[in-house]
């Protein structure tokens, strides 16, 4: 087995793993999005299924999934005000109200009921200032693959947590998506490949339906 497969399938053991999708709920990457540009992004580039696809997987593995969304209250309290982005999400036509359509999983990402959705009102991570650090570390988890949108923001956000934090990062590079789509490839080479292992679907699905040594 080549060294490079050997070290992935250890990262990726599904019994201290975690799959965390980022921000892909409707009012993001849905038909109806607060960003279509973005949303086209994630559908054209293949990286809206390939997040299915590596949920899908995880059911079937017994890796843990944990979906991010970021979201705000009607009346704004608790949210973030202290940059252009969210002076700018507050004007969008949809907003990623509490409680509605917009912050659902979008399709086609399957939620099974032993799925965890992480909610944060503020910032730009969906790791810092959330629960998500304290459910890792009770799930024992010692890898974290971090899949969807966008590479602008939110997942160089999540990829230096949770290296922060002491957690090695998987980044499987047709499962995220930023703007322009010139864009995503630029940030994962040149930043993202320096502190996270960055692979793809099929090679994340392939170690999975691989026995490890603790099966």
């Amino acid at each position: 087995m080549p060294s490079d497969t050997a070290r992935l399938m250890g990262q990726l053991d599904p019994a201290a793993t975690v799959l965390l999708t980022v921000e892909c709920q409707r009012g993001v990457v849905g038909p109806d999005s607060a960003l279509p540009e973005l949303a086209d992004a994630a559908r054209e580039s293949g990286a809206l299924a390939n997040v299915a696809r590596l949920v899908a997987a995880a059911h079937e593995a017994g890796v843990q999934v944990l979906h991010a969304v970021a979201e705000r209250r009607p009346d704004g309290r608790g949210s973030s005000h202290n940059a252009r982005l969210f002076k700018a999400a507050e004007r969008l036509p949809v907003q990623q109200l509490t409680g509605s359509a917009a912050v659902c999983i979008a399709d086609p990402i399957p939620v099974s009921g032993d799925d965890l959705v992480v909610r944060r009102l503020h910032g730009l991570s969906p790791i810092a200032g959330t629960d998500v650090d304290a459910l890792l570390r009770n799930f024992g988890c010692r890898t974290l693959i971090i899949a969807g949108v966008s590479a602008n923001v939110a997942i160089p956000n999540a990829v230096f947590d949770a290296v922060n934090l002491g957690y090695t990062a998987v980044v499987p590079a047709d499962a995220i998506a930023g703007v322009p789509a010139d864009y995503t490839p630029a940030v994962i080479r040149h930043t993202l490949a320096l502190v996270a292992t960055v692979t793809t679907t099929d090679e994340v699905l392939t170690a999975w339906s691989r026995p490890h040594q603790d099966d």
